[in-house]
């Protein structure tokens, strides 16, 4: 109960009008990842998003995630993006390395680029609990995404516009020297 009202009094706070995001999508495991972007495209809508100011963008796997991050990322078209995937632990170790470089990789991208990028991808050990997470019994991480990456296009909008104001009287200063 908890939870939702955290996710209640977020939602209420969100103002997404004039922001754009763009949204990554693994086709891999498909049943859950269409479940969270309906999740964050019900947030995003919910908190003003205007329809043309979102991009869906499918990929094979989460593996692929980074890549299409980054160069959405570079087109400074987005406010903020949302990486959507699910790896599920089978049998062998390549989960490990998958669920490791995707994070590392989408990390990589928001730093490389300054633009926000939420890791909407679930890493759960059996089928069922990522479909708990997919609008089962822990609520749909897709939608705490759309509230995350709402929230951070906010603030990086406001720390951009902090440290203009700062460096403004700088440049003056050093203009008149």
């Amino acid at each position: 109960m908890a939870k939702n009202l955290q996710s209640e009094k977020l939602h209420n706070q969100a103002d997404a009008s004039g922001l754009r995001f763009g949204i990554m999508v693994s086709r891999f495991n498909s049943l859950i990842t269409d479940r969270l972007l309906d999740g964050a495209i019900d947030a995003l809508a919910r908190s003003g998003t205007a329809k043309d100011d979102v991009k869906i963008l499918y990929v094979p796997g989460a593996f692929e995630l980074p890549l299409a991050a980054k160069k959405l990322a570079l087109s400074g078209e987005y406010h903020a993006l949302i990486a959507i995937g699910c790896v599920i632990r089978g049998e062998t170790t390549h989960y490990d390395y998958v669920c490791s470089e995707t994070a590392r990789g989408l990390q990589l991208a928001q730093m490389d680029t300054g633009v926000p990028i939420i890791f909407c991808v679930l890493t759960c050990e059996t089928q069922k609990q990522a479909e708990d997470r997919a609008g089962g019994a822990h609520g749909n991480k897709g939608y705490d995404s759309g509230l995350a990456a709402i929230e951070m296009a906010r603030l990086s909008l406001q720390l951009s516009a902090d440290v203009a104001g700062a460096l403004a009287p700088a440049e003056r200063k050093l203009r008149r020297a």
